[in-house]
């Protein structure tokens, strides 16, 4: 294997890097550093999670600086501010030999007045995030017209984000003459467009597959009601004494939510997403990398940033609905090529969407028994008599006390002993697992059986509603939708299917009639929502029949179906007149939202 000596990085580079453990370049790392060194080129490197990417880029950076010169000189643009400070805390690390080069980070949820005193100081490198970079150009605190290396970190998060119309803007403001480098870990057709807008013949390296995820991941799913969720997790965490994990949620509120149910249960967790403030990120971030945090419960957003190794397991709470989430959420495992879990809680409806991400990924699922209470605690049992041999015995320190202990335990045999010293650590499990029921869901064979079940015993309604992909509309912008039309929150929302031009979720039925109610008359981007109870099939057009206030609407007199798109009249009820599929194509083009992703969440 190559090394860094054999790059062309210098004394003051290669000894700092030698004190954080460096030994050998990734894959990305030795193909890239050599021709950014040059810096002759553009260029684009794709490589999966946790490869080394930031070194890839950073090293060769900082050998190209001029510190004499005390103007931006590199930007590098990052879609949050927890890969941000990431990304500028590990410049500094490489830099640490250099004297007087300037890294300064500028993100939002700080102090906007301390960051714009610090690039007044003067700074060689900019690392920032695209929403308070660009609050700073239009307040003349920043020139970045000097700018000779442009970095896009994470491009296919930005821009899954909605950043692109800001980084359009921020590019206005920098030399023409500048070199571009692009890194991702997928190359989606939207990152494709940025290399041939921003970039005049890249140099293109590939480590791997494009899209593909780390091969020492394993991949796994249990099948699980939908109501059963927190439980099985619990389970899950329970059977893997050792956890060190993300737990994965799809909304903020659903983060926070679960974490607070594991903090109050005992467990060791905490959340990290948008609605948190920088200091609470920051003292989240550090309990977990210093291990005092056994779970960390985020969202896709908030976890960008996070750079913690030896992870051993990624749950996913809620599948994503792209590809490249799941690529990035399991990547936080299996780093410097170890091994990793990747854990997935579905439910029936999202069987064809793990065959779909298994045939795309080219990997294989393995569908796995959630563990019954008696399996949980012989995994505890066991876990506590492997810590009872490798305890570090302090000899000298306890030889006090032995005499008084063995003054105490005189009385019982070594047999009895035993079990005693087990029971302290079995019993609580046992105590709570002994009647706990069997959690696993029967597979797709079973699906019908289960519909019939559902449709007596499930507490939840399906919901139709006509906006969808082709709206901009996402998981947590639909969540948003509700709750600002309806009052209800994320948690009273369960399984949500994001289509074209139409979405269906699942609701509690406590809240069916508020929701039809919150939408009646309602119209979002020139748009009349339509709102109604779906049949149980989410890819059949026809409705549950039958007269129901819920409905939206009733069935005519000479019992005809109650259709999708049936011809109905305005009401008070917020029906609306059929639309041909040409009418709503251009309505549907014409509404997009204006309002980006989440913004430096």
């Amino acid at each position: 294997m190559n090394s860094f000596e054999n790059l062309g990085l210098s004394k003051a580079i290669l000894e700092a890097i030698s004190e954080l453990g460096f030994e050998n370049p990734t894959p990305i790392q030795e193909k890239a550093i050599p021709v950014l060194l040059e810096g002759r080129s553009d260029f684009v490197g794709l490589a999966q999670t946790g490869t080394g990417k930031t070194a890839a880029y950073g090293l060769p950076l900082l050998e190209l600086i001029e510190q004499e010169e005390k103007l931006p000189q590199a930007l590098i643009l990052s879609p949050t501010r927890e890969l941000g400070i990431q990304i500028a805390e590990d410049l500094r690390l490489f830099s640490k030999n250099i004297l007087n080069l300037s890294v300064v980070n500028v993100y939002g949820g700080a102090s906007i007045d301390d960051q714009i005193r610090k690039l007044r100081r003067g700074a060689h490198v900019i690392v920032a995030t695209p929403g308070r970079l660009l609050d700073m150009i239009r307040r003349r605190a920043v020139n970045l017209s000097k700018i000779e290396y442009l970095i896009l970190d994470e491009a296919d998060e930005m821009l899954n984000m909605g950043f692109k119309e800001d980084i359009d803007e921020i590019l206005a403001t920098t030399s023409e003459e500048k070199l571009t480098w692009l890194f991702s870990a997928t190359m989606p057709p939207e990152v494709r467009r940025i290399s041939k807008n921003y970039m005049t013949d890249p140099v293109e390296v590939t480590v791997g597959t494009a899209n593909a995820t780390n091969v020492n991941i394993e991949h796994q799913y249990y099948l699980l009601n939908n109501r059963d969720h927190y439980n099985v997790l619990k389970r899950v965490v329970d059977y893997y004494p050792d956890i060190f994990g993300i737990v994965f949620c799809r909304t903020r509120k659903e983060t926070q939510e679960v974490a607070e149910l594991l903090m109050k249960d005992g467990y060791n967790a905490d959340a990290i997403h948008g609605d948190l403030t920088q200091v609470q990120r920051d003292r989240v971030m550090r309990n977990f990398k210093n291990r005092t945090l056994q779970l960390l419960v985020a969202t896709d957003v908030a976890a960008r940033g996070i750079d913690v190794d030896d992870l051993t397991h990624v749950i996913h709470y809620n599948l994503p609905d792209e590809l490249e989430f799941y690529t990035h959420r399991s990547g936080r495992t299996a780093r410097a090529g170890k091994k990793g879990i990747s854990i997935s809680l579905i439910t029936p409806r999202d069987e064809r969407k793990v065959k779909n991400l298994a045939r795309k990924l080219k990997v294989e699922f393995a569908q796995v028994k959630i563990p019954v209470g008696e399996e949980v605690c012989e995994r505890q049992l066991l876990n506590f008599m492997h810590r009872v041999q490798e305890v570090n015995v302090e000899e000298t320190e306890i030889a006090p006390f032995l005499d008084g202990i063995n003054e105490e335990l005189k009385d019982l045999d070594r047999e009895d002993l035993i079990k005693r010293f087990v029971s302290l650590e079995f019993n609580r499990f046992w105590e709570y697992y002994k009647n706990t029921p069997d959690l696993n869901m029967k597979s797709s064979t079973q699906k019908r059986a289960i519909r019939a079940s559902d449709r007596g015993d499930s507490n939840e309604d399906r919901m139709f509603i006509n906006v969808g992909k082709k709206d901009g509309i996402d998981v947590p912008r639909l969540l948003n939708l509700i709750h600002k039309q309806c009052g209800v929150r994320g948690k009273n929302i369960g399984r949500v299917d994001l289509k074209g031009v139409f979405s269906f979720f699942d609701v509690e039925k406590q809240y069916t009639d508020e929701i039809i109610k919150g939408f009646a008359g309602a119209v979002v981007g020139g748009r009349t929502i339509r709102i109604e109870i779906s049949g149980d099939d989410p890819t059949q057009s026809s409705h549950r029949k039958g007269n129901s206030p819920r409905s939206g609407g009733s069935r005519s007199d000479r019992g005809g179906s109650d259709r999708r798109f049936s011809d109905r009249r305005s009401s008070d009820r917020g029906g609306y007149k059929k639309e041909s599929y040409r009418d709503r194509k251009r309505k549907s083009e014409g509404s997009r939202y204006s309002d980006r992703k989440r913004r430096d969440a």
